[in-house]
């Protein structure tokens, strides 16, 4: 089964949602996350079979149920991918409130 990037998995809307349910939420099931989308079973599957190949969220039985539960690692690494990018905006605000801030005097 070929690994899906991080990125690939994040840039759905849907599949931040079904990261952000399990984050505050804990462990769902199926059924409760598809309480909150729009969308058919089958589409959701398929939303949490990528995520889940991004390593993501990991899947467990617990009896006829399909427990979901976040698995941060990944987004670990992103958010060190990330931080560079973060210290370049945070800098270019801060350039902008100096600008400002000299402008008004």
């Amino acid at each position: 089964m070929p690994e899906v990037d991080v990125f690939t998995a994040i840039a759905n809307p849907a599949r931040r949602e079904v990261l952000r349910l399990l984050r505050d939420g804990g462990p769902h099931p199926v059924a409760r996350l598809a309480e909150r989308f729009d969308m058919s079973r089958p589409s959701l599957s398929e939303h949490l079979r990528l995520l889940k190949d991004a390593g993501l969220v990991t899947e467990r039985r617990a009896g006829r149920q399909r427990l979901y539960s976040l698995e941060a690692g990944p987004l670990q690494e992103l958010a060190g991918w990330l931080a560079p990018y973060e210290q370049f905006w945070r800098g270019k605000m801060s350039d902008l409130a100096t600008f400002l801030d000299a402008d008004d005097d």
